[in-house]
């Protein structure tokens, strides 16, 4: 494996556990429609960093809407009634599915995509301006 990719898992991993730390911290810190909508975000946000942590070279945009996408299909997914079933007998269903439609929710996840695109952008640059100074360019 390529160091290049062990380092874009290596910060995958980094950047799914600090989503994972703030969107307990924001849960534990604030309440309703705060601490919601920003699960929701953050919850995009999460699967862009596993989406990056699956396919380490692929570029900012394909894994915010891949990350978008899923987001989004779990949610119309909860039209069916299927999620809210396997959430009453679980609770990582519940934390992962979401049991009940709501319409903000895909706005929200667009709010999570178009972060996650940022800081994935952003650090993207970042490695590809440092790449290019090693290499004496």
């Amino acid at each position: 494996m390529s160091s290049g990719r062990s380092r874009s898992r290596a910060g995958a991993t980094v950047a799914a556990a600090l989503t994972l730390a703030l969107g307990l911290g924001i849960r534990a810190a604030a309440a309703g429609d705060v601490a919601k909508y920003a699960g929701d975000a953050l919850y995009t946000v999460l699967l862009q960093a596993l989406v990056v942590l699956a396919v380490p070279r692929v570029k900012p945009v394909a894994a915010a809407g891949t990350a978008l996408g899923i987001s989004w299909a779990i949610e119309l997914w909860q039209l069916s009634g299927v999620p809210a079933e396997l959430s009453a007998r679980s609770v990582i269903a519940r934390l992962v599915l979401g049991s009940t439609f709501n319409p903000p929710d895909l706005f929200w996840y667009a709010v999570g995509a178009a972060l996650g695109w940022l800081v994935h952008r952003l650090v993207h640059a970042r490695i590809a301006r440092r790449s290019h100074q090693v290499a004496g360019c």
